[in-house]
């Protein structure tokens, strides 16, 4: 795994979390189960547990899984968010976050592993918060690429499929944008929410 600046895609996250109305936190999200106010919580958490894996700083929140509880913001998130971003950013800067092993979400893996997993979650968490919120998104093209290269390693890997940490592979064109194959790679699908309004409409 190559190491990347995760810094660019953070402060993309970080435009996308501030440019969200209070009234847009109920709203649904790609994610089954998150509204919006649990996508953030969901950001912060794991911003907080992938800086510490950086830092080799392990602990509760390295050793906390992300299934142990629904993700929920608290006062204050709207100036936390940006500064754990920042931190996260940072901690991933030191080569010595990319070598060696470390945890995160409970699970032992290799540093430049742990590096791509977190491009992975910056990436698509913020095509989810923008297309939940309607905002227009394009990513940082570094983490894109270290994302894509995770998921098509990931979408061959069976014992990563049935963990559940993905959901079924969401087929797209071959020729589609890398943002696209990288979102149906990670199970979701890039039309959304078009499907979901279809389906209500009983298409």
């Amino acid at each position: 795994m190559t190491m990347v600046d995760l810094g660019p895609q953070t402060r993309i996250v970080a435009r996308l979390a501030a440019s969200v109305a209070d009234e847009q936190l109920t709203a649904p999200t790609p994610c089954p189960d998150l509204g919006v106010r649990h996508l953030l919580g969901h950001l912060l958490m794991l911003s907080v547990a992938f800086r510490d894996a950086a830092r080799k700083d392990l602990g509760t929140t390295t050793d906390t899984s992300p299934a142990a509880t629904l993700p929920d913001i608290g006062p204050g998130w709207r100036e936390r968010l940006p500064e754990v971003l920042d931190e996260l950013a940072e901690a991933w800067r030191d080569p010595a976050a990319w070598t060696g092993d470390t945890r995160a979400g409970g699970v032992d893996l290799p540093g430049a592993v742990a590096g791509a997993v977190v491009a992975d979650e910056l990436v698509i968490h913020a095509w989810d918060l923008a297309r939940a919120t309607g905002q227009a998104y394009t990513p940082d093209p570094a983490a894109l690429d270290s994302a894509l290269a995770f998921l098509r390693a990931a979408a061959d890997e069976p014992t990563i499929r049935r963990s559940g940490v993905f959901g079924p592979v969401v087929p797209v064109p071959q020729d589609a944008p890398p943002l696209d194959r990288a979102v149906g790679l990670s199970g979701r699908d890039p039309r959304w929410p078009h499907r979901a309004r279809s389906r209500a409409a009983g298409a």
